[in-house]
């Protein structure tokens, strides 16, 4: 890995007097990772196949904003029960995932960078499970690469904008500076809020999207409530 691209990450805006970043610039560091790349060739191959298959129904459009209204809740499940998940030890067994293990360190270093991209184990099981999804979820192959592209195209959205969160990037919309700011609350404010990434209807529909002044300051929101991460090793008493 580059050790500079390691680094934690300055913000840098309007109020230093220095030039913001656009998104050009931040693209460059982005693509030289490897879960972008391979998300974007994943996502474009299975855009670009879709669209030479052809075909196309109403269905289509159903389906792809059929999965815009529930990514949104996706997102939260997976936040909250697999990235938040404890490790705990079953019959003297630690279970601890690699995501989860991962996501602690993001929480832990909220400016590592690195961090903040899917492991590539990750990714590999995710793009496995959304073919799979696709493959059973729909009758005939156009619909099936419908499904594939749709999920796979918002994957990449996904990891484009939480590294947008948390790089030196200012947000210049209203619509990024909402989810922007609930996700910055979620790493320094409180970890049982605003778990939404790229959108924040889960959040608003489930209510953990309350007012910030609403919620205290959470000792655990660095740590997920995991801070003798080596005691865990040791197996569980009878």
């Amino acid at each position: 890995m580059d050790s500079a691209a390691a680094r934690p990450v300055q913000r840098r805006g309007s109020a230093s007097g220095t030039k913001r970043l656009t998104l050009a610039a931040m693209g460059r560091p982005f693509f030289r990772h490897g879960s972008p790349r391979i998300m974007a060739v994943i996502a474009t191959g299975a855009v670009a196949a879709r669209i030479v298959l052809g075909r196309w129904t109403w269905v289509d459009l159903v389906v792809f904003f059929g999965i815009l209204l529930l990514q949104p809740f996706v997102e939260w499940v997976l936040h909250v029960f697999g990235l938040h998940m404890k490790p705990r030890n079953v019959f003297g067994r630690r279970i601890d995932p690699l995501f989860a293990r991962r996501h602690r360190m993001h929480h832990r270093d909220p400016r590592n960078v690195p961090l903040v991209f899917v492991p590539l184990p990750v990714l590999a099981g995710l793009v496995a499970s959304l073919a799979a999804i696709a493959y059973f979820a729909a009758p005939q192959w156009p619909m099936k690469l419908t499904v594939f592209a749709t999920t796979t195209l918002f994957l990449f959205a996904y990891e484009w904008t939480h590294y947008l969160i948390h790089s030196p990037y200012i947000p210049r919309t209203a619509v990024f500076r909402v989810v922007w700011r609930n996700h910055i609350l979620h790493h320094y404010k409180n970890e049982q809020y605003w778990f939404g990434v790229t959108n924040p209807l889960g959040d608003v529909v489930l209510r953990t999207n309350p007012r910030k002044d609403t919620v205290a300051q959470s000792p655990t929101a660095r740590t997920l409530g995991v801070d003798d991460e080596n005691a865990l090793l040791r197996p569980a008493a009878v």
